[in-house]
């Protein structure tokens, strides 16, 4: 990809003040429409195939080439903007303590409710971040290896929580965050199995020191309940928050469910085997009532309520497209 140039940042200003100007009521963020967003990197070639778009999406998340060339295309240039900023400052930061070292790797937060196309999100990131000549590594973790075992939230009479805040390991979650930060030369977090619904034992993502990190999870930019505690959120760089309406995400969620429930869920090391044979309207109210009791909840109580920290906010339509963009002003 073509380096930026002064015309892009020109582009901005006209585009996106005269938008913000005219809201009735002062906001943290940038405002803006898709059609102007869309303009904001013309010049950048799209560097994915039809081919790579596909194994990049989501289940049920129709992701095309046009998406991301008006979108994540843009997003990416601002991304890697930021990541060549920091590193500039850290050469600069190192000259005045006389001292030598590469600095530590930008992570990037990605956060949203289950079903709302954060994964997707978070590895086209990674794609797209990966083929600036610029940047020359980045790696991808996601919170869920930091979810306790089944047995452990079994334990606890947690497992009807799970991906609630309190069903994660928060010390080894921190520990991961505060090491890859540390310039740490390795880092292992443990894998998850989206089949199995459970920790994977024995098996690890190693991470060694990549320029970028994009972290993914549903509350990576929650606060702590204690102000005198650390929180995920103090350990990144740039945080994203992928956000569509309410009714939209469940409809997105039982489309899903009733995907899974038609394939991955016949697989023998499935967690979820057991719904594998019920009819469409049976698994309907399942995939309605996991929504309702589990998800739903989890979404008010804990993951909306960190969208205003987000430095960029992607909402959607209700056909899983971004209609409109929101950036923190600094």
């Amino acid at each position: 990809m073509p380096a930026n140039d002064a015309k892009t940042a020109a582009a901005v200003e006209e585009r996106v003040s005269p938008a913000a100007a005219s809201e009735e009521r002062p906001s943290p963020f940038w405002q803006i429409p898709r059609h102007s967003w869309s303009e904001l990197a013309p010049k950048v070639p799209n560097p994915l195939t039809v081919s790579e778009v596909r194994a990049l999406r989501g289940l049920g998340d129709p992701l095309d080439l046009r998406e991301v060339a008006e979108v994540y295309l843009p997003v990416s240039l601002l991304l890697k903007n930021f990541v060549v900023n920091r590193q500039g400052l850290n050469h600069r930061l190192q000259n005045f303590l006389r001292t030598r070292g590469s600095g530590t790797p930008f992570v990037i937060g990605v956060a949203g409710s289950v079903a709302v196309g954060k994964s997707t999100v978070a590895r086209l990131l990674r794609e797209l971040l990966s083929r600036w000549s610029e940047i020359d590594s980045v790696d991808l973790v996601t919170t869920d290896g930091f979810l306790m075992p089944n047995a452990e939230l079994e334990r606890r009479g947690l497992l009807a929580r799970k991906g609630f805040p309190e069903s994660y390991d928060r010390r080894a979650l921190l520990r991961f965050l505060s090491q890859v930060k540390s310039g740490a030369p390795e880092v292992r977090a443990p894998q998850y199995s989206h089949v199995k619904y459970d920790i994977v034992p024995g098996e690890e993502i190693v991470v060694r020191r990549p320029q970028v990190l994009v972290f993914e999870g549903l509350n990576v930019l929650q606060t702590p309940s204690d102000s005198a505690q650390a929180a995920v959120s103090d350990y990144l760089d740039f945080g994203v928050y992928v956000d569509a309406r309410t009714n939209d995400i469940e409809r997105w969620y039982i489309e899903r469910f009733l995907k899974l429930q038609a394939n991955a869920f016949d697989s023998p090391d499935a967690y979820f085997k057991k719904y594998a044979g019920l009819s469409p309207d049976e698994a309907t109210e399942i995939a309605d009532r996991i929504w309702r009791t589990v998800n739903l909840p989890n979404l008010r109580q804990n993951i909306a309520r960190t969208r205003s920290r987000a430095d960029l906010i992607l909402e959607k339509a209700a056909d899983h497209t971004v209609n409109r963009v929101l950036l923190r002003k600094l």
